[in-house]
């Protein structure tokens, strides 16, 4: 896994053999934050990445010039792995938390610019996440929620749904508050 651009671009992330995380492509990550920096400013957001996986998307979100990213992650060693990445590359305003974003979308308090969710693609409950994530009162005016999955899931009919794109077996759903 490597960091696609910024302070810290063509850095390789290299995550231990035994995690079960499957970080996102960097070909769908690269066409995904070329999608991003064009809906918003990467430096002036506020960002929450959901079941961080290996932290990839933190890492881009930082790299990129973000100062203020939560990543959320339930794994304990996924969770140190991306905690000592973030401070071996002294990332400023990006925060860690072990906790289960099930039980987080219940309790967040915050409000964020940009929401992004990949959860494991097994997940029973991945279904319901768009609608957990937009009832939960989390995106600013104007804030976006990317949810990575696999193609057997589809989104569409959703009211704030705006736009899907897909790269080889990764499918980005996209949507705005209402």
């Amino acid at each position: 896994m490597r960091i696609i651009s910024g302070v810290y671009r063509h850095r390789v992330i290299v995550p231990p053999s035994n995690f079960k995380a499957r970080p996102t492509t960097d070909m769908a990550k690269e066409s995904l934050f070329n999608i991003i920096e064009n809906l918003v400013t990467i430096e002036e957001i506020k960002v929450l990445d959901l079941f961080g996986g290996t932290g990839g998307i933190t890492y881009e979100f930082a790299s990129r010039g973000c100062t203020d990213v939560t990543c959320i992650e339930l794994n304990y060693n996924h969770f140190s792995f991306i905690k000592k990445t973030v401070a071996d590359l002294k990332f400023s305003g990006v925060k860690v938390l072990r906790a289960d974003v099930l039980k987080y979308l219940k309790n967040v308090g915050e409000k964020f610019d940009l929401i992004f969710a990949d959860p494991p693609y097994d997940l029973p409950q991945l279904p319901q996440i768009p609608e957990m994530v937009l009832s939960a009162d989390m995106l600013n005016p104007e804030g976006i929620f990317i949810m990575e999955h696999s193609a057997a899931n589809d989104f569409s009919a959703m009211p704030q749904f705006f736009q899907h794109k897909h790269y080889g077996a990764v499918n980005f759903s996209f949507f705005h508050t209402v």
